[in-house]
Formats: C-alpha cells, structure tokens, sequence
C-alpha cells in the first residue's frame, strides 16, 4: 500500500478548501443567490398550474385565458433559463478554478520536495493525485456543492408549498425519507473506504504503466513482454473488483432513492385521491401536490448522489492534504546569512551521512577540503562515491558543522543558495523530449545558440549533433530515447558547463564513453575550470591521472588521497585498478 493511503479524517482535510471559499466569496454570493431564484421560480410554476386547472371548472374560461397562463409558465422558463446559465458560470467555473490553483499548489509542493519524499511515495502517485483525485475534488466542488444547495432549496420551497396545500398529506409523502437518510449514511461511510481503495490501486496502476513504458527497451531486451502484461492484468483485475466494490454500493444507493421517491408517489395518490373525492382540497390543488411531488424527488435522489460524490472528493481531498502536506527534510534556516561568493571552496569535517530510513551509514567521517581545481575520486563500487555528490548537491539533510561553503555552515544557507554554486551532472543525464537545444539550455532558457554550441563542442558534442537531421532543433523523444547513452550524457555536460557556476560535479557522467574520448573530454574542459572547483567521479581512474588530486573512498571513509604518482607509489588499490585498465585498452 502506498504511503499516502495513510489518512486522518476525511472532513479535516475541508480546511484546505477555507481560503478559496474566502477568495470568492462574492462569486460564491451571486452563484447561489442566482440558483435560490431558479428554484423559486421552478416552485412557483405548479402554483400557475394550479390556477390554471382550478379555472377550467369555473364558467367563463376561455382559451385566451389558458393561453395567458401558458405565456407566464414559458416567460418564467426563460428567466430560469438565464438564471440557470448565470449559476452554472459562477459556480461550476469556481469549481474549475478551485482545480487549478489546487493543481498549482500540488505542483509547487512536489517541486519543493526533496528525495527523502520520493523515497516513500511514487510518481504513479503524484499522476493519480493529478488526475483522477483532483478531478473528484472539482466534481465534489462543482456540480456536487450545487446539487446539495439546489436539492436543500428545492426541497425547502416545495415541502413549504405542499403544506400549504395541506400540512396532513405532506406528512404522509415525506414519511419514508427519514429511512432515504438512514441508507444514505450507512452506505456512504462504506463508500468511503471502498473508494479510497480504488484511488491506491489507481496510483498503482498508473506507475506501473508508467515505469513499463519508460523501459519498455528494457523489458523487450529480457523477453519480458507477457510476464509485464500479465502484472498490468492482475493489477488491472484488482482495481475493476475494487470499482466494482464502490459500484455495489452505488448500486444499492440510487434504487432505494427511487424507490422512496415512488413510494411516496403512491401514498399522495391514495390519500391526496380521496382528499380530492372529498373536496378538502381542489383538483388544482392535487396536480400542484403531485407537481411539488415530483420536484421533491429530484432532491431526495440528489442527496444520494451528492452523498456519492462528496464521499469520493473527501476522499480524494484527504489524500491532496497529505501531500500538501509534506515537508522536505532540507528546510531553509530561520534567519539565512548572505550567498557565499566566488571563488568557492568546499570543506567536508567529520562528515557522516546515511539515507533516510536506513541505519547504517554509507560516509563515514569524511574529511575533505575541495580547493579551486580538479579533484578526482575514484573507489570500488558501493564506496560512497555517488552519495557524496549528491551530498555536495544539497540533495539531502546533513548535521550542522559538517559540510562548509567558503567556511561557512551550509546550514546557515538558504538551499537554493548553494545549489545556485553547483552544476552537477549525474550518472544517468536525464533528457526530456525537446530540442537538443532546449535540453542544453534547461538551466538557462535565455542562453544564445553560440553559446549552446560553445559548451557542446567543448563536450565533444557539437559535431555529433550537427549530423543530426536537423541539428540543435532535433526533438530526441522521451528521456532522450533517439540518442546513445554516451550522446546523453556529453548532452548532460553542455548542459552543466552552460551554468557557468563556480562548483562543477561531474558523478561518473562520461561512464558511456570510451577511456581516451573521456580523457580528451576532461583535457577540453580545462578553460572552463580555471578558478573553479571542479570533482570528478569515475570508475576509470585511469581517466583521472591527469587531475590536480585524487581521492579514494573506500566503504565511505576516505582510504588515501594525493596526486596520480603518489597514489601509484603507495596505494595498491589505485595501482592495481590503473594498471588494469590501462593494460587492458
């Protein structure tokens, strides 16, 4: 089960809703006064209905007077019929409103996150959410809060009107609600939890199809095709039981409304028959009642519906305020002191770090000092080495006192401060489906194509992407699925280089290319590292002999550190990785 099945009350989550209704209050104002007057006016009609048949058993009518009751009932359906327009812009364009600042705060929420909340919740999650929770929530808000005031109005004025008919015969026609309310809220708290299922499954479904289409070359590779097809239909299988679950309730929700409505029918007809027999009450009167009647089945079968749906966007608002009301673990300081200016160093002291949820460390006691220059770190696989990139990223919480930016506490700063210091080029150079062009210039959207194609060239790019059918204006699909894994990642670097930002952390991002294409790489980038520090992770170490120092981690404490010729002197781990890969190409 997802993380965000975990939930308080469902009606708690109703204060997210406070600011909007504040914000548009008077919209709000004219939408309903706009849907009271409808209503009013759909009662008054069977009061015109009623003056009409009472007058045809009185002498003197004629069919010039039917006709002016019949021009009142079409006069007032044209007034309803523009009041009507005016609530359905006012309140179901507020509902639709609602929806997208709610969208907006969901989408600045989840950009505010950091990986400690990816870790427990998944994007399938974020698209349910998106998508069909959202929608839910908008329903509920529109067509659902109109649909309650409409159904307390409607019934209000008819109830009124039908005892004024005759106070008796309204009580024997309202007699078997009271059991529509009691089904009503019995199946709705059903509803409810069934309901919140669905949208789990839903979220699960969705990041299942998302993450077989994202790798889908994967899954074709390993002759995967059947076994993921048959996941997607036990998953697909599960979710249907589960609607069918919410349906069952749904099912038995809307029948018994109708069936109360009927029953009512029938009691008017057999008591309000014999009224009418007995002159108690005028023939007019009795088509009115049954008018009134059939106005007030409309409510009484709406209050199961609205229940339905306000069910179902409680629900999904529930689950809306648990993400909004997440909060990164990287939190900006109460009282940020000023961004730190280049020249930059970097300083590590004592720096021990484990990921969220997991006990055992992965760095231990780092102590490092990243002066201007080239800083290379080499180590076995699992060392640590990707971990403390994303560290110097700011991608995760660390204690106080043990990551400094030019001797001051990156604690103290605010987060968006450093990044600002940092371009970084991860292992996997994620690519979106754009241009080449716009993929480089992601950080700086205003950069010029001169300098897109100076940072190209200098990753070893330019020429590669000049052969492309339409160059720097080549769409490269999704996650760059048109490009190699090494077009990718020199693509990734021109990106980092066009930041032009003082640190450059470079996490294994040249892995897809050979030994002297990433050698020659480095060399290239040589003028744009002057007075900048710049750390470059590899698993060929071989590639790194040419830095100004190189580290080597070994199960996330610092083994040995120094220059290409010490290392090679006293370090047989270096020694023995470097003659390897040398020899071997």
């Amino acid at each position: 089960m997802i993380a965000s099945s975990t939930s308080h009350a469902p009606r708690s989550a109703l204060r997210l809703l406070k600011p909007f209704l504040r914000d548009h209050a008077l919209r709000l104002a004219a939408g309903f006064a706009a849907l009271l007057i409808v209503d009013l006016l759909q009662v008054w009609i069977p009061r015109v209905i009623k003056h009409a048949v009472d007058a045809l058993g009185r002498p003197g009518m004629t069919q010039g007077g039917l006709f002016l009751y019949g021009a009142l009932i079409v006069g007032l359906a044209l007034v309803i019929a523009v009041f009507r327009y005016l609530w359905r812009v006012l309140l179901l364009g507020f509902s639709r409103v609602l929806e997208r600042d709610l969208r907006e705060r969901m989408v600045e929420r989840i950009l505010s996150l950091d990986r400690t909340v990816f870790f427990r919740r998944t994007t399938g999650d974020f698209m349910a959410l998106s998508g069909n929770d959202l929608a839910s929530v908008q329903l509920a808000a529109g067509m659902g809060l109109v649909a309650f005031a409409d159904a307390v109005i409607m019934s209000a004025a008819a109830l009124g009107f039908m005892a004024y008919i005759h106070p008796t015969l309204t009580a024997v026609a309202v007699a078997p609600m009271p059991l529509l309310a009691l089904a009503t809220r019995f199946l709705s708290a059903r509803l409810h939890k069934r309901f919140l299922r669905v949208q789990e499954l839903f979220s699960q479904l969705t990041e299942l199809a998302r993450s077989t289409f994202s790798s889908i070359r994967l899954y074709k590779a390993y002759t995967q095709e059947e076994a993921q097809c048959r996941r997607f239909d036990a998953l697909g299988r599960s979710y249907i039981r589960n609607n069918l679950r919410v349906a069952l309730v749904q099912g038995t929700l809307f029948p018994f409304a109708g069936l109360t409505a009927n029953t009512s029918l029938l009691l008017v007809l057999l008591f309000g028959g014999r009224l009418t027999l007995q002159g108690i009450i005028t023939t007019g009167d009795f088509v009115a009642f049954i008018a009134y009647l059939h106005l007030l089945t409309w409510p009484m079968m709406a209050f199961g519906w609205v229940a339905n749906l306000f069910q179902r966007g409680l629900t999904s608002l529930d689950r809306i305020e648990g993400l909004l009301e997440e909060r990164p673990a990287l939190r900006d300081p109460a009282r940020p002191l000023p961004p730190p200016r280049p020249p930059v160093t970097i300083e590590l002291r004592g720096l021990t770090f484990a990921y969220p949820g997991r006990p055992e460390p992965v760095l231990h006691r780092v102590r490092l000092a990243f002066p201007a220059g080239v800083t290379g770190l080499a180590g076995p696989t699992g060392s640590g080495k990707s971990t403390l990139c994303q560290v110097l990223a700011r991608l995760y919480p660390i204690e106080d006192g043990a990551y400094l930016v030019n001797g001051t506490d990156v604690n103290l700063l605010k987060v968006a401060d450093v990044r600002r210091l940092i371009a970084y080029v991860p292992q996997d150079g994620t690519l979106f489906s754009d241009t080449i062009a716009a993929n480089i210039a992601l950080g700086r959207p205003d950069a010029s194509r001169e300098e897109i194609e100076q940072v190209a060239r200098a990753a070893a790019i330019h020429e590669e992407i000049l052969a492309m059918e339409h160059g720097y204006d080549t769409r490269i699909g999704e996650r760059g699925v048109r490009l190699s894994g090494g077009q990718r990642q020199r693509i990734a670097l021109a990106r980092a280089l066009l930041l032009d930002r003082p640190i450059l952390l470079i996490d294994d991002g040249l892995s897809a290319v050979d030994l002297e294409t990433e050698r020659a790489i480095l060399r290239s980038l040589t003028p744009y590292l002057e007075k900048r520090t710049c750390l470059i992770v590899s698993h060929r170490v071989a590639a790194l002999a040419d830095c100004d120092r190189i580290v080597v981690l070994d199960r996330g404490a610092v083994a040995d550190q120094g220059r290409h010729e010490e290392l090679m002197e006293r370090n047989l781990f270096y020694r023995t990785i470097y003659l390897h890969q040398t020899l071997r190409h």
